[in-house]
């Protein structure tokens, strides 16, 4: 049976956090409209309520379908392709509790076809689909300031902009009703992140081997046109080596692979952004690194180990 709640399934790195703004900011929580979370692993799921105490009317169900069934709109936010589409296709999963009525919105990022076959299933079967892929990582899901590029159902977009959305992000794009173009902007956003830190990355290490202070030379970058929340952001922790994981360096990878592969199919010129992702692809697979878990910022790793200056050495060695 229907009820005011609203449902989320995935409560991961960022699920967790958009999951909570829905809490914090009075879009769910309460008797009259609950919370009702899955997860596939389920003890994240008991971590989450009791993190956030008895104050809010939360409740873990036993599938995904389950969510879905029980509310007019689900948010999901499942971490890999792979996972998404076994989540979106078990027998008790997302797809499996669809039914007229019902709405699904997508926050992951997926290749643009794995969008519209998920739209396809849902719409076929009566319900209503938004591709919903943030820009973001860990601190801004946790703190609201999430920016979402959709594409899909207009109708849901303008229902959940204001109620919902604007609770997990600080702004939200309609791009068109079709699906689709929500993931081609993400990609779009994503591969160039992931190639500033590249190219930051690797500016840092030539600053260190050739004896600069990599402190001064970040602090330069900030008061220069070139300035970055990103560069201000990572380049303390990438100099004494903390990688603790917002966005996983395997994950970055992916979305700059699945940008990569949409410049081709368009053909355009992208060489600067391929050569990032090819490293991002060597970092990833470099068994005695071991990053591919650890903050996208590890590819400075990478870099350190594939340089030769006295600098990168001794680094190595520390």
């Amino acid at each position: 049976m229907t009820t005011n709640g609203i449902g989320f399934v995935g409560i991961g790195i960022m699920g967790e956090g958009m999951a909570a703004r829905l809490l914090t900011q009075k879009i769910a929580g309460t008797q009259e409209k609950p919370l009702y979370i899955w997860n596939r692993t389920q003890s994240k799921c008991v971590d989450f309520k009791q993190t956030l105490g008895e104050e809010y009317h939360v409740i873990i169900k036993d599938s995904a379908k389950e969510v879905v069934e029980a509310f007019d709109v689900t948010y999901c936010m499942l971490s890999t392709p792979e996972a998404s589409k076994a989540v979106f296709d078990a027998q008790d999963g997302v797809l499996a509790g669809v039914s007229t009525g019902k709405s699904i919105v997508d926050c992951a990022t997926l290749a643009e076809a794995d969008m519209k076959r998920m739209d396809t299933a849902v719409t076929s079967k009566g319900g209503r689909f938004l591709e919903a892929p943030v820009s973001g990582s860990k601190v801004p899901a946790a703190t609201g300031a999430l920016i979402f590029l959709c594409a899909g159902s207009k109708d849901l977009f303008d229902e959940i902009k204001d109620n919902g959305l604007n609770a997990m992000g600080k702004a939200s794009h309609f791009f068109s009703q079709e699906v689709g173009y929500g993931t081609r902007a993400k990609l779009v956003v994503n591969s160039l992140m992931g190639t500033m830190v590249a190219a930051f990355g690797e500016a840092l290490a030539l600053a260190e081997n050739v004896g600069l202070d990599a402190s001064e030379m970040i602090e330069v970058i900030g008061q220069g046109a070139i300035q970055s929340p990103v560069y201000a952001l990572k380049g303390p922790k990438m100099i004494v080596q903390d990688h603790a994981p917002n966005f996983p360096l395997k994950h970055a990878h992916k979305d700059m692979k699945l940008a990569s592969d949409m410049a081709r199919e368009a053909k355009v010129e992208f060489s600067v952004m391929d050569k990032a992702e090819e490293l991002f692809a060597k970092a990833r697979d470099d068994e005695e690194l071991n990053v591919a878990d650890e903050d996208f910022s590890a590819v400075f790793e990478k870099i350190h180990k594939e340089s030769e200056g006295s600098f990168s050495k001794k680094r190595k060695l520390s």
